[in-house]
Order: structure tokens, then C-alpha cells, then sequence
């Protein structure tokens, strides 16, 4: 077979829901490590038969990794301004299929030709061009590698993986609407837990709520904090950047910059954090409401959608929801597990929320309306 019943409705999915794909629109498909072929295939099918037109990038991570490792700013500029940033802005839609064998591939890839990477290519054709300009959605793809980092056997990864990809995100949507409006009218923000006691502003902010359109898995509500409202310390949960493994960090922060830090590799974290100005500044705080998703597993597309989790990005904001940061770096290091208290009142007690108006998002609740 060519590709498999679930990629065949995931597929339908991605181009029908996240993409809204029309007749004679065209869609970037790019598939980064060989594994997922299946799911391009169901995609391309899918896509002429719509009548749009599927433009499709095949990268291996192997040839990836050498490109950063010897690529420098007039690389990366070649790179885009000659081929990806022309064509992305030809492109309706764009698919991302992360397929990686190995997350810590780029692990030996310096802060520089990251840098490089980041300002040259990374922010221009995507961050700039195809955030702001497509229809996007990203997401991984299951293999025994992904189950390795998910501590679970392959088979049983694999139906986690489509359970948590093709959720009911229209329930879901609706189950997030009362913690919109209550988020909507809310000045300040605290984040109390173990290692973590941190509050910021989002009076005025734009709060996105994120049911399956831009990322699947999906299940997050998102906005950025006032930039210099931010005060306090914040643990994070295991978590992996630029090919690198951070089996915990903690900030320590003032006045929206962070003052002071503690990981499992400072080196890294600091060469991170001293990749620009805003590096050390936070663009995004968002809920994680994916109630299939419960634990850590290496990989931010579904570590910020757990359930009872938040995430408070180092680095650059989204236009929609904008604070002025600037920075090569988005790093949605996220906080599980922490009491969260809207203008001094309560609304989630670790990982379950408290009031009536929001157990709809309870793991309990919203998984026994699934059955």
C-alpha cells in the first residue's frame, strides 16, 4: 500500500481543516528526514484531487546537518533570497512534516552557524514569510525513534500519535472558549509551583486559541506577556533546542530579562540566551490543553500541548499576538503542572482546572464526551 487508512484521514484533515485548501491554490509539502513518505503521498493525491497544485521539498537531515555545520551568513542569504523566500511567496499553504530519526542530529551545530541559520533563512522565509503569509501547519511523524524518546513501545506510540492528531478539535475549540473569555479581561497572570513563582501582565493582549489549524497535534491558547512585566523564577520541564538536550532549566527573571540561570547544560543555555537581545526576553505564554498528551517526550510539538501545562517562550512573538520582541530564538520551554491564578484568583490547581466553567478541559470530562 502506498500509505496507510490513518495518513489517508490525516491528510484530509491537514489540507480540509488546518489548510483550508482550495481548487488552483498551491501548497508547499516539505518532509524533512525520509521517514512519512506515506503521509506526502495521501497529501499529493489528496491535493490534486482538490485541483491545487502541491510543490514538494524532500530534505534529509544528514545533508541538513552538514549545511548548517558549514553554512555562514552569505550561505543562508543565498539560500533564501534564491530559492525558498521567491517560491514561499508564491505559496497558499504550507505542510511541514518533521520526520527525524534523530532529534540531537544538529547537537554539534555551534551557536554561530545557528545564528547564521536563524537570521539569514530561518526568520525571512519562515518566521516572516510563511507564518505571516500561509496558511501553515507543522507536525512530526511516528517511528520507533520518537517512541524511543516517548519511553513507549513502537505500536502503542504509533496509536497515541493518531489519537492525539486527529482529537475532536472542535470540541475542543468549544471547551477553550471559557478560558478565552476569562483570559481576555485578565490583567495579570501567576504561575505558582515547585521551583516556580513568576507573574506578568497580558492586560490588552490578543489571546489565539489553537484547535488544529496551525499545529497537530494542537490544544494551546496562546498570547505574549507584557515585555518588561515579567518577574519572578520558572522551572521547565525536560526539553530539546537546536539538537540540543536540557534535561531541566530554570530562569530566574527581572523586569522581563532574564537575570540568572540553572540547567543540566549551562553552556548551551547560555549561548542561547546570548544568541541576541531578545533571546533573553520572553514572545509567547500559552495553556497546553491537549488532554491525550500527560507527559514530557523531547519534542515541543507535543510537550506545549500537554495537559495542565504552560509554556513561557524565550525569543521572538508572533505577529497576531505581538509584545516587540525580536530574536532569532522561539523556544517554548514549558511548566507543567504549575497553580495558575488569573488577577489573584485560582483557576487551575496543578494540572486540573478548578472552576465550573472550565473542567470542560479536564482530561476526565473531555475524554469520557470522546467515548
Amino acid at each position: 500500500m502506498l500509505y496507510s487508512a490513518q495518513d489517508t484521514l490525516l491528510a484530509e484533515n491537514l489540507l480540509s481543516h488546518s489548510c483550508a485548501l482550495k481548487p488552483g491554490e498551491n501548497i508547499m509539502i516539505q518532509l524533512v528526514g525520509l521517514n512519512g513518505i506515506g503521509l506526502v503521498r495521501a497529501l499529493v493525491a489528496q491535493a490534486r484531487a482538490l485541483g491545487a497544485n502541491p510543490f514538494i521539498r524532500i530534505e534529509d537531515t544528514e545533508i541538513n546537518r552538514t549545511l548548517l555545520e558549514t553554512g555562514d551568513e552569505a550561505f543562508w542569504k543565498l539560500q533564501a533570497t534564491a530559492d525558498q523566500l521567491p517560491l514561499m511567496k508564491q505559496m497558499d499553504a504550507f505542510v511541514g512534516i518533521r520526520a527525524s530519526e534523530n532529534i540531537y542530529e544538529n547537537s554539534r551545530v555551534s551557536a554561530a552557524q545557528n545564528k547564521a541559520y536563524g537570521d539569514h533563512f530561518l526568520k525571512p522565509v519562515h518566521f516572516e514569510e510563511r507564518v505571516n503569509n500561509t496558511k501553515w501547519v507543522i507536525l512530526r511523524y511516528p517511528s520507533p525513534a520518537f517512541a524511543m524518546n516517548a519511553k513507549m513501545p513502537t505500536r502503542e506510540f504509533a496509536e497515541f500519535y493518531y489519537r492525539a492528531c486527529l482529537l475532536d478539535y472542535a470540541r475542543l475549540r468549544e471547551a477553550m472558549l471559557p478560558l478565552e473569555a476569562r483570559l481576555r479581561s485578565t490583567d495579570e497572570i501567576r504561575l505558582q509551583g515547585e521551583g516556580t513563582d513568576i507573574r506578568f501582565s497580558v492586560k490588552g493582549q490578543n489571546w489565539i486559541p489553537c484547535f488544529g489549524e496551525r499545529n497537530i497535534p494542537d490544544g494551546e491558547l496562546f498570547t505574549s506577556p507584557i515585555l518588561e512585566s515579567v518577574n519572578g523564577e520558572i522551572t521547565y520541564a525536560p526539553s530539546v533546542y537546536q539538537g540540543k538536550p536540557f534535561e531541566f532549566v530554570k530562569l530566574r527573571v527581572k523586569d522581563g530579562l532574564v537575570t540568572d540561570f540553572d540547567s543540566s547544560d549551562n553552556d548551551a543555555l547560555r549561548a542561547i540566551l546570548d544568541t541576541d537581545a531578545g533571546a533573553r526576553r520572553f514572545g509567547e505564554f500559552s495553556f497546553g490543553t491537549n488532554p491525550v498528551i500527560e507527559k514530557p517526550m523531547y519534542d515541543i510539538l507535543f510537550d506545549e500541548k500537554i495537559y495542565g501545562s504552560n509554556h513561557l517562550t524565550l525569543g521572538q512573538d508572533y505577529e497576531i499576538a505581538a509584545n516587540g520582541n525580536d530574536s532569532a530564538v522561539h523556544w517554548d520551554l514549558v511548566c507543567i503542572g504549575a497553580d495558575v491564578y488569573l488577577d489573584d484568583a485560582l483557576i487551575r490547581k496543578g494540572r486540573l482546572f478548578v472552576t465550573d466553567d472550565l473542567k470542560g478541559l479536564n482530561p476526565d470530562v473531555f475524554l469520557k464526551g470522546e467515548g
